[in-house]
């Protein structure tokens, strides 16, 4: 750990880290209390909610986290994802309070059970081009609804283009005012960011959206205001929804508990490289776990880390969990005593925040890289844009998911097989088209997998070597397979081995095996293939294996 980082945790807190983690808590706080009205509207929950929310959410991670630098707190793809969930059980606006705290506790449970039973690893296996696709598509999907609210009508129901549709069809009756609003407002934002980085642009400009509104009669002028908003102290209140719509959140439970740990653990990962702190997957998919869980008991909806507000609150001086915890603070004394203040808060300007937010997921540089690179993982990307535009957010999560699942086991699958000599001077074994000097022994074909064998890529495997062994001139009287990368032998596996030996013994060819360690050596040895290798064909080196095959 690098030697001025403060330790992960609040013991041994020391008192010239405060001033840091106070002006980092203030930059937070700038940035919460805007977005916790805009991303209620997002969830389709009131804006109280969010305030129930935001304080329970920082201090549990602030006490249960590993990470010295996360924000938790209400997000956009949190939001849309939760508003998708319960809109698949109920459209009743009345009902949307209980469903969201029960999205929130759902998926916050199964984050807990995941995190004990030690599953936090499971997040690599959603692939980057998916989640920079889903994410791409979830942002278009969060903008044009937005964008409704800056020209003053709705969006309507249905996928990205049918809402887009929509909107723009009624340009006859859009409302210059609001959209002077809420073109003002998305202006100011982008150039306060520009030119102004370090001031909190989203807090000016929803400052200057109240008192313009309340000293200019916007409500008298056709724009829409937030109204008022009742004293939001967070107290328990459990959702008190049926016992059948529980079931029916489940699978978008599932979806959300899938995209808030993954981009809390990003965030928190990214910033744990960049100074020196180490984090553990599965406490954070607990902490995360358990936030969401008490969020849901007091009527809140889904959070996860955000990567705005981390960022934010490190480059003000942030440095240690204090910060989430001031900030919990802050937070609940402007929920408790503050709210009569966004009595006129513009609906417009409120719509100018969301989308300036979450302009970082349109990620079109990542996808030209995709298209120089990796035209796979472009399709990949592209595929789940597309996916959540016209399927919607939930089926797009799946289609993401099965596409990483695609991606991981095509890579898994399409192994290598290169044939390995000896460096001069050594008895290590080097791919013989990498290295020049590597020297083969006439007679014995020794050949190595570039990775880890499963079910998946066994059966390639084996037509590799049987390809090169009916290649080789003069042909070889034994083959090595040198399983270095692998360290552990399925039962599919051993199978395809037992394949490969039965078909070189057909050739007159021996079957040896090398870098047997661990547990595939257990569960060799108790698979018949052991038995029939016979004696001197298992190896602990390559070079071993060669010398007992040159002499047989």
């Amino acid at each position: 750990m690098n030697a001025t980082m403060p330790p992960a945790g609040l013991r041994g807190y020391r008192r010239r880290w405060l001033r840091g983690d106070g002006l980092g808590a203030l930059t937070a706080w700038a940035l919460i209390v805007p977005e916790c009205v805009a991303y209620a509207q997002i969830a389709g929950v009131p804006p109280q909610n969010a305030f129930y929310a935001a304080p329970v959410a920082l201090l549990v991670y602030a006490l249960l986290g590993r990470s010295n630098f996360l924000v938790i707190g209400a997000t956009s793809a949190a939001a849309v994802l939760s508003a998708s969930a319960v809109s698949d059980v109920s459209s009743d606006p009345g009902q949307a309070v209980g469903l969201s705290a029960a999205v929130a506790l759902v998926a916050g449970a199964v984050l807990l059970v995941a995190g004990f039973a030690r599953l936090g690893f499971l997040t690599s296996f959603l692939a980057e081009p998916a989640l920079v696709g889903f994410l791409f598509g979830m942002a278009l999907t969060i903008i044009v609804r937005q964008a409704a609210k800056l020209v003053g009508v709705s969006s309507g129901d249905g996928d990205f283009f049918e809402r887009l549709w929509t909107v723009l069809s009624k340009a006859p009756h859009w409302s210059l005012t609001t959209l002077a609003v809420g073109a003002g407002a998305l202006v100011l934002l982008l150039a306060l960011e520009r030119w102004l980085p370090k001031l909190p642009a989203s807090l000016i400009v929803l400052a200057l959206g109240l008192a313009l509104s309340a000293g200019l009669g916007w409500k008298d002028h056709g724009v829409e205001i937030v109204g008022k908003i009742p004293a939001a102290v967070p107290v328990p209140h459990p959702p008190g929804i049926p016992a059948a719509d529980w079931l029916k959140l489940l699978g978008g439970a599932l979806g959300v508990a899938l995209v808030v740990f993954a981009e809390a653990y990003s965030i928190a990962g990214r910033f744990a490289r960049e100074h020196g702190q180490r984090i553990d997957a599965d406490r954070e998919m607990k902490a995360v776990g358990a936030a969401n869980v008490l969020v849901g008991l007091v009527r809140g909806f889904a959070v996860s880390g955000s990567a705005s507000r981390t960022a934010a609150a490190v480059g003000a001086g942030g440095r240690t969990r204090m910060t989430s915890l001031i900030a919990a603070a802050l937070v609940l004394v402007t929920g408790a005593f503050l709210t009569p203040l966004f009595t006129d808060l513009p609906e417009p300007v409120l719509g100018a925040i969301v989308i300036v937010a979450v302009r970082g997921f349109l990620r079109v540089g990542e996808l030209r890289r995709y298209a120089a690179y990796d035209r796979a993982s472009l399709w990949v990307a592209l595929t789940a844009l597309v996916g959540v535009l016209v399927l919607d957010l939930l089926p797009g999560l799946l289609l993401a998911v099965a596409l990483s699942l695609v991606l991981f086991v095509g890579n898994a699958g399409n192994r290598r097989l290169s044939v390995i000599g000896r460096l001069p001077g050594t008895d290590v074994y080097g791919d013989v088209a990498l290295h020049e000097q590597a020297v083969t022994t006439p007679g014995v074909l020794a050949v190595r997998p570039d990775g880890s064998l499963f079910f998946g890529n066994a059966q390639r495997v084996k037509d590799a070597a049987l390809a090169l062994c009916r290649a080789a001139e003069p042909a070889p009287h034994a083959l090595v397979l040198d399983l270095t990368a692998t360290f552990h032998l399925g039962i599919p596996v051993l199978d395809t081995i037992e394949e490969l030996r039965d078909a070189l013994e057909r050739d007159g060819i021996e079957l040896h095996l090398a870098h047997v360690r661990g547990l595939a050596d257990e569960t060799l040895r108790v698979h018949p293939l052991a038995e029939r290798l016979g004696p001197g064909r298992i190896h602990r080196l390559t070079a071993a294996a060669v010398a007992v095959a040159t002499s047989a």
